[in-house]
């Protein structure tokens, strides 16, 4: 790219050179979260992943994307970003458990007005740190900066996940029967569904701040907004081990109600 166009980039808001220092300063970050299959480090055009055809007999790729929705409205309030890319793998990886596939790799996309470094690492940081929790590889992503787009000080997030599953193996509740037991896991909070509602009951509704202390809770109520999703891979993956899960569900979005029916096979009910 010339100077001289460079230079009208620039003039437009756009800083590459900002850009490039993110992408090299964060590698050390995204090494971390390596697993075995991993080829090639971020920086390339593309990411590359090895499946291990000695583990997986028939292999099925299975992917889901997913975000945060306005639970970046809390950390933004909050004016702490270190746990919201935790929500953002845990939003996907845990779309995929439910079939019983592994999370191999993991991208995010990271779009803003205006590249702020400090903040910009934070939330690559608990992204990161989602992915050790769910043993997956960060392998890339995309950081947009769009000036005019977003107002300043904001952000979004999306993210994509890649997992892998015997063909055989894979859970979508056509096994289950009546007479089949529930066990529910417990959650970590809210999650990160449902924060429009929360927001408007808890700022518009009564009027709180983040920094106000809830004594029921314990805490503000920006810390305990904040929680970070569970991350459920783990504990999914241990019990697969020893036992013949018929059916798994992700309770978010429409709660017990939406998803629950949404693998219970004709003649079912929870």
């Amino acid at each position: 790219m010339s100077d001289t166009k460079q230079s009208k980039y620039s003039e437009a808001g756009v800083d590459i050179d900002k850009g490039n220092a993110f992408v090299h300063g964060i590698k050390d970050i995204v090494k971390s979260t390596h697993q075995r299959g991993v080829l090639n480090d971020i920086g390339g055009f593309s990411s590359l992943f090895a499946i291990d055809t000695d583990k997986y007999k028939q292999p099925v790729l299975v992917t889901s994307t997913d975000g945060v929705g306005t639970k970046l409205d809390i950390a933004k309030r909050c004016g702490k970003h270190d746990t919201i890319g935790i929500d953002l793998v845990a939003m996907c990886v845990n779309d995929i458990i439910v079939g019983g596939a592994k999370p191999l790799c993991f991208l995010d996309y990271y779009s803003v007005g205006k590249l702020e470094l400090d903040v910009a690492t934070e939330v690559v940081k608990g992204i990161a740190e989602g992915c050790i929790q769910s043993k997956c590889s960060l392998v890339g992503g995309e950081t947009a900066e769009m000036p005019g787009l977003y107002k300043p000080g904001d952000y979004d997030l999306a993210g994509f996940v890649v997992g892998i599953g015997d063909r055989d193996k894979l859970i979508d509740g056509t096994d289950i029967r009546v007479g089949n037991k529930i066990i529910g896991l417990k959650s970590s909070g809210l999650h990160s569904n449902g924060f429009s509602l929360v927001r408007k009951i808890c700022f518009t509704y009564h009027n709180l701040s983040v920094d106000d202390h809830i004594e029921s809770l314990g805490t503000t109520l920006g810390e305990e907004l904040l929680k970070p999703t569970r991350i459920y891979v783990q504990s999914v993956l241990a019990v697969l081990k020893h036992y013949k899960i018929n059916g798994i569900v992700h309770n978010t979005g429409g709660g017990f109600i939406d998803n629950i029916p949404r693998i219970l096979p004709a003649g079912c009910k929870a």
